[in-house]
């Protein structure tokens, strides 16, 4: 059974920093493209960053450009999110997801096949 299990979220203030881990079992994704998407209140799940199966590229979505960090520990099965200089409107339930190809430039929930179910991040004014 495939399992992808995010944890590292939590309740901070803006400015402040944070990094999610997510942890796959069940199977491999080495050779895959794992990404990062959030969800807020009321609005639909949006694209966070995603990797390519061998690290080497990356894609960001401009509201976290310069300010997240995607990478991976292939021999830990792991996807990290390392978030900087939180904001308010970065407060969402965050979920990895893993996708059947390797390339790195998957922003589209469409190009991906498995899921976590989330972790919570809140950012306090």
């Amino acid at each position: 059974q495939v399992q992808l299990v995010e944890s590292g979220g939590g309740l901070v203030q803006a400015g402040d920093s944070l990094r999610l881990s997510c942890a796959a079992s069940g199977r491999t994704f080495n050779n895959n493209a794992m990404g990062w998407f959030r969800q807020a209140p009321g609005k639909e799940r949006e694209f966070v960053a995603a990797i390519a199966g061998s690290g080497t590229s990356t894609v960001y979505a401009d509201s976290v450009k310069g300010r997240f960090t995607i990478s991976r520990d292939n021999a830990k099965d792991t996807v990290y999110l390392a978030m900087n200089i939180l904001k308010p409107e970065d407060t969402a339930v965050y979920c990895c997801a893993a996708s059947e190809r390797g390339g790195g430039f998957l922003s589209r929930r469409s190009e991906y096949t498995y899921w976590g179910q989330g972790t919570q991040v809140t950012v306090s004014s």
